[in-house]
């Protein structure tokens, strides 16, 4: 256990949090935890409906870390069942059930990429399935009978789409039930989630009293904005920042930011002191440090904390050399065309290099004037290439390939 007091991990906790429920509570656990010299029981829950993580993500696992750190037990949830149901939260309409299979292959994608973060042989990982597969019939009409569908159409979400007259699943209302069921089977203490989560999270402290528990404690955390700085970072959006993006990628997307959301970031994503935190903010408001500097030491910090010390200066010189002095990579990947191509098709050479997920996504980028060929706009998706000659593309502001095509 960590040799900190119940009020300055307290502190640490409240860090970037948006509100805890409740906040006498949870210092009345801490304070046990502390005499008893008994880790808290901290759970988290992730459904795996997609199989990477980007930075939106990680704010619930950096405060993970920070319980970590003091010495209390984390548990992740991986929601391999109730990511079959789909978490109806912020939905307008039925979410697609996802296969067995599609789930625990992108659970255990979860599993490599969350580690870049947590302590691994600290971390308990548990999957829903264990308990929740297990239940009978009459145990989940049970579980049914202790909320109304009156309190499920509480929800926002719920609420909208009964207005709508759009259709609402009988299972939809079982996902919130099933979350706040995890809390009773493990018996937590605290439960971390984002603000779109504070139904699901209250369901568990209703159930948790139900069974006769000592409620668990919410630490409600904020949504992150993306590099546009309006919406939810969502890979769907196109806004993300992924974690196992290549170091250059994730460096030159944070100095993207603006000089307000990378107070933001800072707050929640960055592993300096809460002392040091202050101290910076205090020189961006009284002009002692440059934005501009601070920004740099938070793209260096996250890029090192995903890759490593000599990646992120790496990504730092590269950026430097292409928005600085206008110049090129030192490593541009090369994709070398088969001496029998006839048919360039640009599209085509972006899936297959790795510039694009499909040839849709890459035509929607040349339309969107997202790619240059020899530092020339190419914005003709069905434009061929000639053979017989090489060619530098450049995909965004960041990407580049050498793309050589032999006679």
């Amino acid at each position: 256990m960590s040799g900190l007091s119940p009020e300055e991990q307290l502190q640490i906790i409240k860090r970037g949090t948006v509100e805890i429920l409740l906040e006498k509570q949870l210092l009345k656990k801490l304070e046990k935890s502390y005499k008893d010299k008994k880790a808290l029981k901290i759970k988290v829950g992730f459904d795996p409906t997609a199989p990477d993580i980007h930075l939106g993500h990680t704010v619930l696992l950096e405060k993970m870390r920070q319980l970590q750190d003091l010495g209390h037990e984390i548990i992740l949830i991986i929601g391999d069942l109730t990511g079959m149901i789909g978490d109806p939260t912020g939905r307008s309409e039925i979410r697609k059930p996802l296969t067995k299979e599609e789930v625990l292959q992108n659970a255990e994608t979860y599993k490599q990429q969350v580690f870049k973060i947590l302590d691994a042989k600290k971390t308990v990982v548990r999957f829903n399935s264990e308990w929740l597969e297990k239940m009978t019939s009459m145990e989940i009409i049970k579980l049914q009978a202790k909320q109304t569908v009156a309190r499920m159409l509480e929800r926002e979400d719920f609420k909208q789409r009964f207005k709508n007259q759009n259709p609402i699943g009988i299972h939809e209302f079982i996902y919130p039930l099933f979350q706040g069921y995890d809390s009773v089977v493990l018996e937590s203490d605290i439960e971390i989630g984002g603000t779109d989560q504070r139904f699901n999270l209250l369901m568990g402290r209703e159930l948790q009293e139900d069974a006769g528990q000592v409620p668990q404690v919410l630490v409600i955390m904020p949504l992150l904005e993306g590099t546009d700085g309006v919406k939810k970072m969502s890979k769907s959006l196109g806004n993300y920042i992924g974690i196992a993006e290549p170091a250059h990628e994730i460096y030159g997307k944070i100095l993207s930011i603006s000089d307000e959301l990378m107070i933001k970031y800072y707050d929640l994503l960055s592993h300096i002191s809460l002392d040091d935190l202050n101290t910076l903010k205090k020189g961006l408001k009284d002009g002692s440090v440059h934005p501009k500097k601070a920004k740099e030491d938070l793209a260096l910090e996250i890029a090192e904390r995903y890759w490593d010390r000599n990646a992120a200066l790496k990504a730092k010189e590269e950026f430097e050399t292409v928005f600085k002095d206008k110049g090129l990579p030192d490593d541009i990947p090369v994709f070398t065309l088969d001496a029998d191509e006839q048919e360039i098709w640009l599209p085509k050479i972006m899936k297959d290099a790795g510039l694009a997920k499909s040839t849709g996504e890459a035509m929607r980028l040349i339309k969107q004037g997202g790619v240059s060929v020899d530092n020339e706009k190419w914005t003709d998706p069905d434009k061929k290439l000639s053979p017989g000659k090489d060619y530098l593309l450049k995909v965004g502001k960041r990407r580049f390939l050498k793309l050589l095509c032999p006679a």
